[in-house]
């Protein structure tokens, strides 16, 4: 009887375990939060990121040129499974149903969300430069010819 309540006992403890390490591959990200700028003369973008849990961020985008937001984004990162998605809703677009890119895990120390079956984007790229600065790069087909814009990116407080 001690070697099955043992037995039991390991088992819970691997099980434990394991949903740790799926947690972390959100958690380890923390770096994303916060409100992040690119002012030019073309407009201002913003992108907010927040904690939800350990497996869930929620994020907003927006790009503003003078009073007018010409551009509205809704943004999930979340933690299904095994599996890291970033979960894109656009007012206007695609019917306002959202866009699912999955997490590309063979690209360390950036998070990479690819979805080859949408045109544009296709790849968007999240990479931390410095403590307060992030690079961001969105990919993809446009009119039938590769297209892509990047952005650096500042935290504001």
């Amino acid at each position: 009887m001690k070697k099955v309540i043992l037995s039991l006992l390991i088992l819970l403890f691997f099980a434990s375990c394991k949903k740790s390490k799926e947690v972390s591959k959100i958690v380890g990200n923390d770096w994303l939060l916060g409100k992040w700028e690119n002012k030019s003369d073309e407009g201002n973008l913003l992108e907010i990121w927040k904690k939800a849990n350990d497996s869930l961020f929620l994020g907003e985008s927006y790009f503003i040129k003078e009073k007018d937001t010409l551009h509205s984004e809704k943004i999930e990162m979340q933690q299904k499974g095994e599996n890291l998605l970033y979960v894109s809703t656009i007012k206007g677009q695609n019917n306002d149903k959202p866009i699912t890119f999955k997490h590309n895990i063979e690209i360390e120390k950036q998070l990479v969300f690819e979805n080859p079956k949408n045109d544009y984007p296709r790849k968007i790229v999240y990479k931390p430069i410095a403590k307060d600065r992030i690079f961001i790069e969105v990919s993809g087909i446009q009119q039938g010819k590769p297209s892509s814009e990047r952005f650096s990116m500042k935290k504001s407080k």
